[in-house]
């Protein structure tokens, strides 16, 4: 048997033997509730005897022990009937019975709780005794559920934390698996950085090294993002403007002629916290994004406002667009229309501006068949 298998197993053993104990504690509790249940129809059947020899006694008939039968019963309420009208009440307040339409309510709901105790004093007369359950017999009666209410609490703290210990395991492996990457990819690297300077040395078209240089400047951005995976990044005071033309000068070279690419900002630089690395990274995801969505041929915009204190930066394509129903889940991991994908883009995406550069990101509007605009906003300094 497997590591994972033997983990299945002890999960169902674990489920089968919260089941059996939830089903124990219920089956005691409907035990002790039938108990007391039967307990206090003992009590009305010896409360019913004493009113019998209370109506029947005499001169010489020792009354003590009905009266005291009577004395201690403080929380059972009764109603006694004859000839279908109350003539006593035990246990109901004063306003109930005094009130002939809440007192006849009453005692239907008595009458639904429990079977009548007939008292025959006399042949042929006879009285109807009443009564409900006890205070605390009300309170066992809604112990079973007070009981499953707090088990199902349980069990969501129980999955919760299990959930949020998961995922906190798998963040840990992807930053590790990340940072490792970025380790492996160091070393050739550096290889390559030493072959570019040995062109150079061969007076090599310095057009060609130029375009190699930058293909290794992005490397080594990209190794600089995984490196910068499950630690806090330090964000810096920049002009957002240059640094999205940065990345979009570099994206627009290295994509197909097939995609018509236009860049709007103002001339004017507009200064953000933010750390450059990641946002030339969100940048990237969006704009590898949209080219997707258009499948390599359309127009794609890339657009930087600012409207008061916050600067936006809209993403538009001509692709295929998305459906209204899909504007929150195409940001969570795992969510992907291509037929190879992880679907993390998107979500990292999401991330790096909500949680590290607390700005938004959202579908500012899409049409089905007409294309798509994604939008960031931050807060200028």
């Amino acid at each position: 048997m497997t590591f994972f298998e033997r983990r299945i197993s002890t999960r169902w053993v674990i489920i089968f033997a919260s089941f059996l104990i939830i089903s124990l504690i219920l089956w005691n509790t409907y035990t002790f509730f039938q108990i007391f249940k039967n307990e206090e129809r003992l009590k009305m059947n010896l409360w019913a005897n004493a009113q019998k020899t209370l109506i029947n006694a005499g001169e010489n008939t020792d009354v003590e022990l009905p009266l005291q039968i009577f004395s201690n019963n403080t929380s059972i309420p009764i109603i006694v009937t004859e000839n279908d009208s109350i003539i006593n009440t035990v246990n109901i307040e004063e306003s109930v019975v005094k009130d002939k339409r809440l007192a006849i309510a009453f005692l239907n709901n008595l009458k639904n709780e429990n079977d009548p105790i007939v008292i025959e004093y006399a042949p042929g007369k006879s009285q109807n005794l009443y009564y409900g359950n006890s205070a605390l017999l009300n309170k066992l009666k809604y112990y079973p559920i007070a009981l499953l209410l707090i088990i199902v609490l349980f069990g969501a703290l129980v999955y919760n934390f299990y959930r949020s210990t998961k995922m906190a395991t798998q963040n840990k492996l992807w930053a590790g698996m990340a940072k490792e990457t970025a380790h492996q990819i160091g070393t050739p690297l550096s290889s390559l950085i030493g072959w570019v300077e040995l062109l150079k040395a061969e007076n090599v078209d310095e057009s060609t090294t130029l375009e190699i240089e930058k293909d290794i400047d992005r490397l080594q951005t990209i190794t600089d993002r995984f490196s910068k995976i499950g630690s806090e990044p330090k964000l810096e005071s920049n002009d957002i403007i240059a640094e999205t033309f940065q990345s979009y000068d570099y994206l627009q070279s290295r994509f197909s002629k097939q995609v018509e690419f236009s860049y709007r900002a103002p001339e004017h630089p507009i200064m953000v916290s933010l750390n450059p690395t990641l946002h030339s990274w969100t940048i990237e995801n969006l704009v590898k994004n949209a080219i997707d969505a258009m499948k390599g041929k359309g127009k794609l915009t890339l657009e930087v406002v600012q409207e008061g204190d916050y600067v936006k930066i809209n993403v538009s394509d001509t692709g295929g667009g998305i459906q209204k129903k899909q504007f929150k889940t195409v940001f969570e991991p795992g969510f992907t229309t291509k037929k190879r994908g992880w679907g993390l883009g998107l979500s990292l995406t999401k991330r790096i501006v909500e949680e590290y550069h607390k700005g938004t990101i959202k579908v500012l509007n899409s049409e089905v068949g007409k294309g798509t605009t994604m939008q960031i906003s931050y807060k200028c300094k």
